[in-house]
């Protein structure tokens, strides 16, 4: 990777170690504070939605002041949300931070997300995306576990783990300043035209020119991936928050048999993130895809038929398996579709992280209804079904992409 790309990686294992901590510390710090567990579950959610519904503007913003920009300014947003936990007493002081960074998430992932699509290299694309995400997820469970013992040793100071941190959250701000590259000023309208017809002249002889002379006006294709990415986290995320509550009263687990499943999974996500990225990049991708599809199958009927500790370790394994080949295709989907525009490069992976978004908004409560409703062989049966039909889709879509000519493009835009 180059020092851009290691920057980024860096600031994203920073981001999710600090907000890791702080997943832990806080609803234990709001329940003390006087919160029933719904207004804990809506604090916890407030910051996906804010950044969900801020997200499309974002992306606008980022494409129009700068990639780099933006970047640096959600890293100082998200850093003041750590530090104003600090000195929070009040419940709905806590609820206007969520918000606060629900604000930097939204300007964060489009800004970072674009970042990794031109400055992670062409041929090694999903391997970046796969790097970053990889430290996300590594980070996020450190972070946990950090906190952990953290409040332990301090004896519950909260105001202490909350500036630990910050200042974790501070930290990658000279290296992201200081290697990335700087924002590439705007063209013209007129100039972007010109560009992209001498582009598309020459599009016979280069796939990779080709694909940026495409319209990134194709609505209907950035709604398609929408979709699709409104699918695949759904059905990924249907488990989210409900698997601890699976292994433990349906399976008869203890909560350390199942702190060491998560440490298991942990230790999978390292190991197979970069190596379906590396696959992904070497023309592996549909392949990477179906290994997605299959782990959410095969967990769902492992669940059901080996409710013990050997069948929810297979079980979690091959789930996070799954969400790990996931992270760098869909990185390479989103830089390939984005790139037909580099100029709404941000705009338009705002769109398809929205549908992101909302897919791990409904998939945990699509599982509940249909657990609490019908039963959890149902609920299971049900994400079977959800899991093989999205990946028909997803099939559809990518050969749909691969076929898609600057001819068929202009037509809809």
């Amino acid at each position: 990777m180059n020092a851009a790309m290691i920057a980024i990686v860096a600031e994203g294992f920073l981001s999710r170690l600090s907000f890791g901590i702080i997943s832990f510390a806080l609803p234990i710090y709001a329940h003390r504070l006087g919160l029933s567990l719904f207004e804990i579950g809506v604090l916890m959610t407030l910051n996906q939605a804010v950044a969900m519904g801020l997200k499309p503007l974002m992306g606008w913003v980022a494409d129009r002041t700068g990639l780099k920009r933006s970047f640096t300014v959600s890293i100082l947003l998200r850093s003041l949300t750590a530090l104003s936990l600090v000195v929070s007493q009040f419940p709905w002081q806590l609820y206007l931070i969520k918000a606060l960074h629900g604000g930097s998430k939204a300007l964060r992932d489009p800004a970072a997300n674009a970042l990794i699509a031109e400055q992670g290299g062409k041929k090694v694309i999903a391997s970046a995306f796969a790097w970053y995400h990889t430290a996300k997820i590594v980070a996020g469970s450190m972070g946990k576990a950090i906190a952990g013992i953290l409040l332990t040793l301090t004896a519950s100071n909260y105001s202490f783990v909350f500036n630990i941190a910050f200042l974790l959250s501070l930290l990658p701000l000279y290296s992201v300043i200081r290697y990335i590259k700087a924002d590439k000023p705007r063209t013209s309208t007129s100039a972007r035209k010109s560009q992209s017809s001498s582009v598309s002249e020459g599009s016979d002889k280069d796939p990779v020119t080709r694909s940026t002379s495409l319209s990134a006006g194709s609505k209907s294709v950035i709604i398609s991936f929408s979709l699709l990415s409104f699918a695949i986290n759904g059905t990924a995320e249907m488990l989210r928050g409900i698997f601890p509550i699976l292994a433990t009263e349906y399976a008869g687990l203890n909560e350390a048999q199942t702190g060491l499943i998560y440490m298991a999974s942990t230790v999978v996500v390292l190991i197979s993130g970069p190596v379906f990225g590396w696959l992904a990049d070497h023309g592996r991708q549909e392949l990477v895809l179906l290994v997605r599809s299959l782990g959410n199958i095969l967990s769902s009927i492992v669940y059901i038929f080996a409710p013990n500790l050997v069948g929810f370790t297979i079980g979690k394994l091959a789930d996070d398996a799954g969400k790990a080949a996931f992270r760098p295709a869909w990185g390479a989907m989103m830089a390939h579709v984005s790139s037909y525009d580099p100029q709404r490069r941000a705009q338009t992976m705002s769109w398809m992280l929205l549908g992101e978004d909302a897919g791990a908004i409904a998939g945990p409560i699509l599982a509940g209804l249909l657990w609490s409703t019908w039963g959890l062989s149902v609920m299971l049966g049900v994400r079977v079904l959800l899991a093989i039909g999205t990946e028909i889709y997803t099939i559809y879509l990518s050969r749909s992409l691969e076929e898609l000519s600057p001819s068929t493009a202009e037509k809809t835009r």
